[in-house]
């Protein structure tokens, strides 16, 4: 640990040095990779030196209690401290996902249920935009087709930090564990008969692109349709051209925009989409591949798996995956989501550091 976190404070130290040379001041693509970097190690350095400070206040307390017996009595309080520090440091220095300080884009999509899915996914929605309130992000509907009784078939949000995001605290370190079928049962309001109905909601989420990132496209590889944008049941609700479908002919992957105002607007949006999706479908095929490589057991939790039951009659809401029941299903729903977020940040965290100690 100690080589390890000493490599970390010497990079902390490198990325200081090159921060202050007037020269990279003027590529503004490599100081913003060096500022990323220097904010995203920062707290392991400040955690190091906490852990060596408290280790050092150790040994001279130590050593001064065979002469005074008052510091015998303050040792114990210097183990503990000792402990709580190294138990911080380890976690910071466990592997990180490299696409955790990133925004994201969530997709929300009506399953098996019919209208009352479309509800929950509605309900869902809102949960995810309160929540990026209460996190001080910013979260705009990129696109959305909305279903008859005032809920989506499906519904886009892109999720964005304002400013630097602290370390865990991107939106892509909090919501990446939010992808995967979500279970509702409750009666719906299109039941006569009050009876408690079950139905499903897919969540996908996946790391906005950057400006470094590498996604080509060869000259045949995308299909462009424009077509009219449609509201509820289908009807015309645009006099022109401007919704925008984009198939990846070569993955198969379709994306479509119809809320902006403009077909390029659409366009845009709809590449935005397409480009986040494609990547993250890089990232998986190589970790697929790679056979030395771990993958959290949270994250790799197959996307058709259902993760997360709202039981509205009993006001409970249960992560399948964590383990995790609570009885604030209401307060949940107005995005009061961050204890069952912190729970399946707790299990890959624990998966994690279960998979260094195995391979020591």
């Amino acid at each position: 640990m100690l080589e390890s976190a000493q490599a970390i404070v010497d990079e902390h130290a490198d990325l200081e040095r090159q921060l202050a040379d007037p020269a990279v001041h003027a590529d503004p693509g490599a100081l913003r990779r060096l500022n990323k970097r220097y904010a995203a190690i920062a707290p392991t350095v400040a955690a190091f030196h906490a852990w060596s400070g408290a280790r050092d206040d150790l040994e001279a307390a130590r050593e001064l209690a065979t002469e005074d017996a008052g510091f015998a009595e303050e040792v114990p309080a210097l183990e503990a401290r000792v402990a709580e520090t190294e138990e911080r440091l380890r976690r910071l220095l466990l592997p990180r996902d490299e696409d955790d300080d990133r925004d994201v884009i969530l997709e929300v999509k009506a399953g098996e249920g019919g209208e009352e899915s479309a509800l929950f996914a509605g309900d869902l929605t809102r949960m995810y935009l309160r929540f990026a309130e209460r996190a001080g992000w910013k979260a705009d509907i990129v696109d959305a087709t909305d279903s008859d009784l005032g809920g989506y078939k499906d519904v886009r949000v892109a999720i964005k930090a304002k400013g630097s995001a602290e370390p865990g605290s991107a939106p892509w370190a909090r919501l990446k564990y939010e992808g995967g079928v979500h279970r509702v049962q409750r009666v719906p309001v299109t039941e006569s008969q009050g009876r408690i109905h079950t139905s499903a909601v897919g969540v996908l989420v996946t790391p906005e692109i950057e400006e470094d990132d590498e996604i080509e496209f060869g000259p045949n590889d995308l299909k462009i349709d424009v077509y009219r944008s449609s509201g509820p049941g289908g009807q015309s609700v645009n006099t022109t051209d401007s919704a925008v479908r984009i198939t990846h002919l070569p993955t198969g992957v379709v994306v479509s925009c119809q809320n902006e105002k403009s077909q390029l607007q659409n366009k845009e949006s709809a590449m935005r989409v397409l480009k986040a999706r494609l990547r993250q479908m890089q990232i998986e095929e190589r970790e697929a591949q790679a056979s030395a490589a771990r993958r959290s057991q949270v994250r790799t939790v197959d996307r058709s798996e259902r993760i997360r039951t709202y039981n509205f009659p009993e006001n409970r809401i249960a992560d399948h995956r964590t383990g995790y029941k609570a009885y604030n299903l209401d307060t949940v729903l107005d995005g009061e989501l961050g204890p069952v977020i912190d729970s399946a940040v707790a299990a890959d965290e624990a998966a994690r550091m279960a998979a260094v100690a195995d391979g020591s």
